[in-house]
This record gives C-alpha cells, sequence and structure tokens, in this order.
C-alpha cells in the first residue's frame, strides 16, 4: 500500500469521514487535485465509498464526504487471530478427536451453505468455476484446470496461515469444506505447508470417481 493511502485510510478510520480539504491538511498541505487522485484510486479498489454530498447551510457548492467502505476493515490490526489459535487450543484440550470431528462437520457444512446453487444439470467443469469464484471471494486465489484423470483446483493462498502451523486440524476443516463445496472428496496433490506453491486437489471425473 503507498504511503499515502494509508495515511488516508488511516485518517478515515480515525475520524470516521473526511473531505478533500480535511485530507488535505492531515497529509502536510498535500493539493487537493492530488488527494482526490489518490482517493480515486482507492475508490477503484473498493476501500473508499462513493463522496456523499452534504450541503452547506449558507450558499455554495455541496462538500463532499468520503468513508471507508467494509472491505478496508481489512487493513487495520484485529486479534482474530489471537482468538482462533485459543479456540482451537481449547477444542483440542476439551474434546476427543471424534467431538471435534463432529465440530468441523458441521462448520464445514456452514461455510458450504454460502455457495450460491448452480443451474439444473450443470456439468462439473460449472461447478468448478462457480466453487473457484466463491473461494477466490473467500481469499483462496483458486482456479482449475484439466487433468487425465479429471481436474486439478488449486488455491494459491490460505486464508489460515496464520494458524494453521500451530493446528494442522485446520486443514482437515479444509478438506471438509471443499469437499462439501465440489459434492465429492478430492484427493490432496500438493500442500502449501510443504512448500508448494499451492494446495492442489485432484477431481476424479464421475465415471471414474470412486468416492
Amino acid at each position: 500500500m503507498q504511503r499515502t493511502r494509508q495515511k488516508i485510510l488511516e485518517y478515515l478510520k480515525r475520524h470516521g469521514e473526511a473531505t478533500v480539504d480535511d485530507l488535505s491538511r492531515a497529509l502536510d498541505s498535500l493539493t487537493p487535485v492530488t488527494v482526490r487522485h489518490h482517493l480515486d484510486v482507492l475508490r477503484s479498489q473498493g476501500l473508499i465509498d462513493t463522496p456523499v454530498a452534504q450541503h452547506r447551510a449558507s450558499p455554495g457548492r455541496p462538500r463532499y464526504v468520503y468513508m471507508l467502505t467494509e472491505k478496508a476493515e481489512a487493513f487495520f490490526p484485529k486479534n482474530i487471530n489471537a482468538l482462533t489459535q485459543h479456540m482451537l487450543a481449547e477444542l483440542q484440550h476439551s474434546l476427543s478427536p471424534d467431538q471435534i470431528n463432529v465440530i468441523f462437520d458441521g462448520v464445514a457444512s456452514r461455510m458450504a451453505s454460502e455457495l450460491e446453487p448452480g443451474r439444473d444439470g450443470e456439468t462439473l467443469e460449472e461447478r468448478l468455476d462457480r466453487v473457484a469464484a466463491h473461494l477466490s471471494e473467500h481469499g483462496y486465489e483458486a482456479h482449475w484446470e484439466s487433468h487425465p484423470e479429471g481436474y486439478v483446483l488449486h488455491t494459491r493462498n490460505c486464508p489460515y496461515s496464520s494458524v494453521v502451523g500451530g493446528h494442522q486440524d485446520v486443514c482437515l476443516l479444509d478438506m471438509k469444506y471443499l469437499s462439501r463445496l465440489l459434492g465429492t472428496v478430492p484427493r490432496r496433490l500438493t500442500h502449501l505447508q510443504d512448500g508448494a506453491e499451492s494446495c492442489s486437489y485432484l477431481i476424479m471425473r464421475p465415471q471414474a470417481s470412486r468416492v
């Protein structure tokens, strides 16, 4: 993130909203034209909402106010990783592996239920398109390609990388999640945790599937 744009995000986080003039003063008298340029870039990235016109009590042109989008919240530190680490540790301490497995089954089902339903009679390729798009929207950077035995789904980013190192059970949850999204249990070929470029999964063609 370019430093000036980061400062704009930080200012809007602190103050909730700002005009171009507010930001110009906060950024060491940066010219309004330059401020607008940075705001346009941040808007194109989905980090700032369309400005809202606020009419003055006295005659004159309305002032435009800028605010952060929900997507911009990802740029600010949160304690979610520590919370997740402690929750997983408590599960492992308090429950048996079978009980944890039941919980993961439920979590995977809830997560997979967010996938938009496909059309009647969709092909496996069409389902893979939907699944890859869904996963990419949730931070996996997913794509698929054909394979002699079927198809390979690649996920080049792990959204749980900050916690999975100490809790390999998260990978089990991830496999359950993918299985529900795909409607079949894939076979993992490569693993990011082993230094591969992606977690890759083989999905057998329906006629060859043994699942």
